[in-house]
């Protein structure tokens, strides 16, 4: 057992789709950093000094091998500090206990994460999948493509735990979230009615009783009353970006309940 591999399961159970988590670097990381490791060893007799160059020496090889994992200082280090015992393996270090521990690991962490469809490891099982495009009469939000995000990241001159499939899905989150909200704020009228989408005790519909439009946020005030759900009966009012932030969507009144304006329930 070596003990850098706890810190590889923080990652692996963790953080399952960091690119710090994926095979190679798990697998890579290790392996060359333990054959720095050894390496540092017998030739330097200076411990101290050793230990110093494996490290060092062992980020520098996995930022080029493109194979980063912070676990992996810890196993060139232990191949140096790690006394007379793992002195005495020499390279049979790299393949037991290292690859033997790093096998091991890996294969837990695909069968455990697999019970799991939203954290399937490696990455590659967790497919993310692009929404559609937005139709003409939609509001328009400048798409970037994944190969824009590819480029963006390479030209960061710095490592950045985070892929490009991780950013495409933050970016579709965001963008969605800004259409709702462009989308909610031309159906703003007087007299219409709109739900916060909660659900129990906190569910309530308001009505735009009037309104005070103005360039400046604070001056741009809604006046509404509620008429169903919490607060029923009570009135109010705010500036429109904190009502357009409370409202969840439009709702029309349909017999003895309410419905989507669009007309889903």
């Amino acid at each position: 057992i070596v003990a850098s591999m706890g810190a590889s399961a923080v990652l692996l159970f963790a953080v399952p789709h960091g690119p710090l988590s994926q095979p190679w670097p798990v697998i890579g990381g290790h392996i060359v950093s333990a054959i720095v490791g050894v390496t540092c060893a017998k030739l330097i007799a200076n411990e101290v000094l050793a230990a110093s160059l494996a490290v060092g020496a062992a980020i520098g090889v996995m930022y080029y091998l493109r194979c980063i994992h912070p676990p992996g200082g810890a196993t060139a280090l232990s191949a140096v500090i790690g006394g007379e015992a793992v002195h005495e393996l020499g390279y049979q270090y790299v393949f037991t206990p290292i690859l033997l521990n790093v096998l091991v690991i890996l294969l837990v962490a695909i069968i455990f994460n697999y019970a799991f469809v939203w954290r399937r490891y490696p990455a590659f099982l967790h497919r993310y999948y692009a929404p559609p495009a937005p139709s003409s009469h939609e509001a328009q939000i400048p798409h970037i493509a994944h190969e824009d995000f590819v480029y963006a990241l390479s030209e960061i001159d710095s490592f950045i735990d985070v892929d490009e499939h991780d950013l495409l899905r933050i970016y579709d989150l965001a963008t969605r979230k800004s259409k709702k909200h462009d989308s909610l704020d031309r159906q703003i009228v007087v007299g219409g009615f709109y739900s916060n989408g909660a659900s129990g005790e906190d569910w309530s519909i308001r009505q735009i009783v009037e309104e005070s439009r103005n360039e400046s946020e604070n001056k741009d005030v809604l006046i509404f009353k509620v008429v169903a759900g919490h607060d029923s009966r009570s009135s109010g009012h705010c500036s429109r970006a904190d009502f357009l932030r409370w409202a969840s969507h439009q709702v029309v009144r349909d017999e003895e309940s309410w419905k989507n304006y669009s007309g889903q329930e």
